[in-house]
């Protein structure tokens, strides 16, 4: 101002005054892009260092992406690095998760106080905290990445919940690489980010061109990532990735974009250090997962050459303060169960009843579906509660991943349905979802054979076996409709992934609505002082050990009938003792195949359990349509052949 005043009239002020602001505009803005390129250049200095010290990991990957990320953690993204987890914070998901090295590197600029120079350097080492790809046991990380195509399924979850339930203004950052843009999942989440204008999502494609042993299928064809993304109602972005003003206006264009979730298109180059690429590893095959070796002392040594200032830095932009911490208070249902004594009703039913109690009671509680709900039942939940409710349609590895973002730090509790035969195309996200410390709530119904005419394709007979390989699971199979809604109030308040596993038959009540119910709890609900035979089961299968048991007793036969409820964990106590005292004598039963289900569970508990005949009765071969009864039977799970096993048995 005293410059202006000297060299210009008072009618001349004005003018001058504009041309001089817009003059010192331009040059912080220059001063600005460098530091942000300087920033650039130190996340692939520190990722090239990594990995050297680790001798393995991704350089060139990091390299491709250290814009976006300069710009994304130092202009764009609003978050308090003291507390990244905080509800008000922008989220990040780094879905190519062999770029790890760049998003440590990337918090440690931004000035994480858990993370130095020195243990970037212990990357990958045994012990350390910064792993080959991120999980969630570092603060910053809100879900594990590295099984490329889940990130955005992930992001589109976390989007939904911050527009829809929170309705916060927080926004959510996703980079993907090009290459695993070939996952179905990638397209899946576009589908839905798309179809619910999801307007608070931003999808980053780093098209680096490199896959790992090939260039990927449309290298550099921007247009045709662009034109994708716009078929599914993106608003897409193409933008050179190595360019600081360019990335920024794209940002800040996506910010502005209304009704629409934004893609950016960022032109990349793998191993990229500087422009002319003549000397050093851009764009070149055979890099991929490999640190530089001999090559990293000359492209080190170039690229620091060309910084400006090797402590650049910017501090972040500050979120706005709205969100408060969740409530995390127990979950319970708004009544406890109740049901006449004479009826029948099935247990898919009964997780319906609950859900919506479970609603009535917390506001976290939220349920999405595969465009099943009306046969598993969430409906009830999508009646009473639409705007906690989200149709995912027909994609399950997508509505897996929803559900995983939605429950992020806390902020909702989701509960999953569709028929459990169609988790099994999700397992990869439930496998990932327990590295990502996942609190997600699984219902699966049209369960095993008992579903009769629709046929094997639609019969679970796998679904136990798969979760109880999930470290994180908890696996219920609850046998009547009391049960299903205890199981369901215990899942609401059980951290990590739980599954429930509901029946499409309707079966008699066993339970009276103040019967308790715990994790690891079996119930015996036949039992005398001369029984001879333990026999186990659960959902339908319970129901044909209690048909059986009425039909020995009538021959001065008496067996125990355990309910084994919670299938992991399982209660190994109740187990022991009951078949002490039947003669080590037990029999499971089961509407599923004999690897990994009931049966397996079982001679897990007693294999340290010396003389116990145990007699294994499951589904063997692959059934066809027909009445549920007359499949039973034909099977071998049925009341009469539980009666056989036994008279067998003591023969």
């Amino acid at each position: 101002l005293h410059l202006a005043r000297c060299c210009f009239s008072r009618s001349e002020l004005p003018s001058c005054l504009f041309v001089l602001f817009r003059r010192v505009c331009r040059v912080f803005k220059m001063a600005d892009n460098q530091t942000l390129k300087d920033i650039a250049n130190r996340l692939r200095i520190y990722s090239i260092e990594a990995t050297s010290a680790a001798n393995s990991g991704h350089p060139t990957s990091c390299m491709s992406a250290a814009e976006v990320m300069a710009v994304l953690f130092h202009h764009t993204m609003k978050y308090d690095v003291t507390v990244p987890r905080d509800p008000n914070n922008d989220r990040f998901i780094l879905s190519k998760g062999h770029a790890a090295p760049v998003l440590y590197a990337a918090w440690y600029v931004a000035g994480h106080r858990g993370i130095t120079h020195d243990d970037l350097l212990q990357l990958r080492k045994f012990g350390h905290m910064l792993e080959g790809h991120p999980t969630p046991k570092l603060d910053f990380v809100d879900v594990a990445t590295g099984s490329l195509g889940q990130g955005l399924s992930v992001g589109a979850g976390m989007a939904y919940t911050g527009k829809y339930f929170d309705k916060a203004s927080y926004r959510v950052f996703c980079i993907m690489g090009d290459g695993e843009s070939a996952e179905g999942s990638v397209w899946e989440a576009c589908a839905f980010a798309g179809h619910y204008k999801l307007d608070n999502l931003v999808a980053i494609f780093d098209v680096n061109r490199l896959g790992q042993s090939d260039p990927t299928s449309l290298q550099h064809d921007i247009e045709a990532y662009v034109k994708r993304t716009e078929s599914f109602g993106f608003n897409a972005i193409a933008v050179d990735g190595h360019d600081i003003q360019a990335l920024k206006d794209a940002f800040d264009a996506a910010e502005k974009c209304k009704g629409k979730p934004t893609a950016l298109i960022c032109k990349t180059y793998k191993g990229y250090a500087w422009d002319n690429a003549a000397d050093g590893i851009s764009d070149l095959m055979g890099w991929h997962g490999k640190p530089l070796g001999d090559r990293a002392a000359g492209v080190l040594e170039k690229i620091k050459a060309s910084t400006k200032d090797l402590n650049a830095f910017i501090a972040p932009p500050k979120p706005e303060m709205k969100l408060s911490a969740p409530d995390l208070s127990p979950i319970k249902l708004s009544s406890p169960p109740k049901y006449d004594a004479d009826a029948k009703v099935a247990t898919r039913v009964a997780y319906g009843t609950a859900l919506k109690k479970l609603g009535e009671t917390s506001q976290r509680v939220v349920a999405m579906d595969g465009d099943t709900k009306n046969s598993t039942f969430a409906i009830t939940f999508q009646k009473a509660f639409p705007e906690r409710f989200i149709e995912c349609f027909i994609a399950e590895q997508n509505l897996v991943g929803v559900g995983v973002g939605c429950g992020c730090r806390g902020r909702t509790v989701p509960f999953i349905s569709t028929f459990s035969a169609f988790f099994t195309r999700a397992f990869d996200q439930l496998r990932m979802g327990a590295i990502s410390q996942a609190n997600i709530k699984c219902v699966g119904s049209h369960a095993g054979i008992s579903i009769g005419e629709d046929g094997p394709s639609q019969m679970a007979l796998e679904d136990l076996a798969m979760f109880r390989t999930i470290p994180t699971a908890t696996v219920f199979y609850p046998s009547d409709p009391v049960s299903m809604e205890r199981a369901v109030e215990l899942a609401a308040n059980t951290e990590g992934i739980c599954f429930i596993r509901s029946s499409r038959p309707a079966t008699i009540v066993l339970y009276g609505s103040d019967e308790e119910f715990g994790l690891g709890k079996a119930k015996i609900v036949r039992k005398s002082d001369s029984d001879k035979v333990t026999v186990v089961g659960c959902g339908v299968t319970l129901h044909e050990a209690l048909k059986a048991h009425d039909t020995l007793k009538a021959d001065g036969i008496n067996i125990r009938v355990v309910d084994i409820f919670t299938l992991k964990p399982i209660d190994q106590g109740l187990l022991v003792e009951s078949v002490s005292a039947t003669g080590n004598r037990i029999i499971t039963v089961e509407d599923h195949y004999p690897e990994g289900g009931l049966g397996g569970a079982v001679a897990e508990a007693l294999s340290e359990t010396s003389g116990v005949v145990h007699k294994r009765l499951a589904v063997r071969g692959i059934p066809s349509s027909g009445p549920g009864a007359k499949l039973m039977e034909v099977h071998g799970i049925s009341a009469s052949h539980v009666v056989t096993a036994v008279k067998e048995m003591l023969a």
